[in-house]
């Protein structure tokens, strides 16, 4: 059973640390202008992404919003396509045409990711559907910020995934904004979670930066959705580290303190230095040491490809319109 343990929390960290070095990659070769496309930074939330992923298992699907980095690294771990996407480069899935808010790898379990706040909540929701058709025992997860629960797509899609029992996890990764709008300005109800349990649908809850807490709890609500043949809605908070696109901090626009930001991280803990610390209780840091040195040759050497890389030929560009 320790061995168990000690394995997961390994494999978790390992996931966690391969985000946050990719996502440090971003920020240290930006300003270079190589990589032009938009960045929907995920540095806050990447316990919620590999927590979730990770429970999901290989034959999980994800759906996510635009700011999907640390989904499709939680789901993939292709660091290659990744940044080969990034930097427009032909090497990547997609040819360099989907850029950072486009991201896929369905061989790998992930799905799509679009720039449409909501949009790809019904599509999740059919993902669910023909799972159920096929007998299929495996979940969807779609994950969105917590601005995609203003629009009709997401209430249509909860209510017909209540209606039909389907196997989709509603993954609600809420960082208390829509761009710099609060809740408190956009909602006319108190808690979201309680809107939701009014819906034959499991309600599970969540404040946390611990990634082990975050995979316990996925795997306890794709158990009851098993059981009792009803969607999950997973309502889990975070505090964005970046500003809504691009790669500085935002403190200084007015919408929301350092201050706040800083009670939080000091209540709920640093995400790597969380689960970093339990494995120092059963694992000597020369392992977790070589954890982290072999994720950050990885992520460099991904790069390194990116840059070398040819971009597509011109003509690629009409090519994939139309299916």
């Amino acid at each position: 059973m320790r061995s168990e343990r000690i394995k997961l929390n390994l494999a978790l960290y390992k996931k966690l640390y391969l985000v946050c070095q990719c996502e440090k990659a971003i920020v240290e070769n930006y300003k270079y202008n190589d990589m032009k496309t938009p960045m929907h930074m995920s540095v806050g939330q990447e316990a919620i992404a590999v927590g979730v992923c990770h429970a999901l298992g290989a034959k999980g699907q994800i759906f996510t919003s635009y700011r999907s980095h640390a989904a499709y690294l939680a789901k993939s771990e292709n660091s290659d396509g990744f940044f080969a996407e990034l930097y427009g480069k032909e090497t990547s899935l997609a040819k360099g045409k989907a850029g950072s808010m486009h991201l896929s790898d369905p061989e790998r379990g992930v799905m799509v990711a679009s720039a449409i706040v909501a949009g790809l909540i019904p599509v999740a929701m059919g993902a669910a559907f023909a799972k159920k058709r096929q007998n299929d025992n495996s979940f969807v997860a779609i994950f969105f910020g917590d601005g995609a629960i203003d629009e009709g797509g997401f209430w249509e899609s909860i209510n017909f995934s209540s209606l039909k029992k389907l196997p989709i996890l509603f993954v609600c990764e809420d960082n208390n904004y829509s761009v710099c709008t609060p809740k408190s300005e956009r909602h006319g109800y108190v808690s979201i979670t309680d809107v939701i349990s009014k819906f034959d649908c499991n309600v599970f809850s969540e404040d946390t930066n611990d990634v082990e807490v975050i995979y316990q709890l996925t795997c306890n609500a794709i158990e009851l959705s098993k059981k009792n043949e009803r969607p999950s809605f997973l309502h889990l908070k975070y505090q964005r580290f970046l500003e809504h696109v691009g790669i500085k901090e935002d403190f200084d626009q007015g919408f929301r303190s350092r201050e706040e930001f800083n009670k939080w991280l000091e209540e709920k803990g640093d995400r790597l230095t969380l689960q970093r610390d339990k494995l120092l209780q059963f694992v000597q840091e020369t392992e977790i040491m070589k954890i982290e040195r072999e994720v950050e040759k990885q992520v460099a050497w991904s790069v390194e490809l990116a840059k070398k890389a040819s971009f597509s030929p011109c003509d690629e560009v009409y090519k994939g319109v139309y299916a």
